[in-house]
């Protein structure tokens, strides 16, 4: 289903704990990481789209979470041709999105990559609220950047005591301020260089950080798909 322009319809989710860190997952077979993402089915609301891509890709249910806020309207991106499948080319464009920020208050356990036979992620992990957009497939970079600054402002106040200045440093006037950060997104990105899973998915901790990364088995990871859409 495509627009008059040639972009699909499209739902993005952000989904944070309740440290404000967000679900980051790990393409499956790639080196690729992103948040859930999925195309709106005919008849669906962008709504009921989230609900049923946050089942098939994540394995949580509406009462698993909240929703906290949406985008105002549209993002969108163009896809590369050579990710096109070439029937579709000349016709499809790209993808436009909405997205939506969630609050989990469910568990950790709640979470489930196997919900359905074809997994999108084989592992996932809690990540700062500035994703390091290095790891993510270039041609969605921009949209990435445009849904976390949109929604940075309706972060939950407790965000504040954990924020850290550009050089790590603890920030001394975090309790003047009464509401997330919201300065420039490529100023606080993280390097994106330590994220890749060791061979065979073992599940490890970051070194750099008390955050954990939970992987599939090897054994019961899918096939390699191409990066989606």
């Amino acid at each position: 289903m495509l627009d008059r322009e040639g972009f699909r319809p499209n739902v993005g989710i952000i989904l944070l704990n309740q440290k404000n860190q967000v679900f980051w997952g790990k393409r499956i077979r790639t080196h690729s990481w992103q948040f859930p993402q999925g195309g709106i089915d005919r008849g669906e609301t962008p709504e009921q789209a989230m609900f049923r891509e946050l089942h098939e890709e994540v394995g949580l249910r509406p009462e698993h979470v909240c929703i906290v806020a949406r985008t105002r309207d549209w993002l969108r991106y163009e896809v590369p041709d050579r990710f096109i499948r070439r029937d579709a080319r000349g016709h499809y464009k790209g993808q436009k999105q909405i997205w939506y920020l969630l609050q989990l208050i469910g568990h950790d356990w709640d979470l489930n990559l196997r919900a359905t036979n074809h997994p999108e992620f084989d592992a996932w992990r809690w990540n700062n609220y500035w994703v390091p957009l290095d790891a993510v497939v270039e041609f969605k970079r921009g949209v990435y950047e445009m849904a976390l600054t949109e929604l940075a402002r309706f972060l939950p106040q407790h965000e504040h005591r954990n924020r850290f200045l550009r050089n790590g440093t603890r920030s001394r006037d975090h309790q003047e301020h009464d509401g997330p950060h919201r300065g420039t997104l490529h100023g606080l990105l993280v390097p994106g260089s330590g994220f890749e899973l060791p061979p065979g998915a073992s599940y490890e901790p970051d070194p750099g950080t008390s955050q954990e990364m939970h992987a599939l088995e090897p054994a019961e990871a899918a096939p390699a798909k191409e990066p989606s859409a």
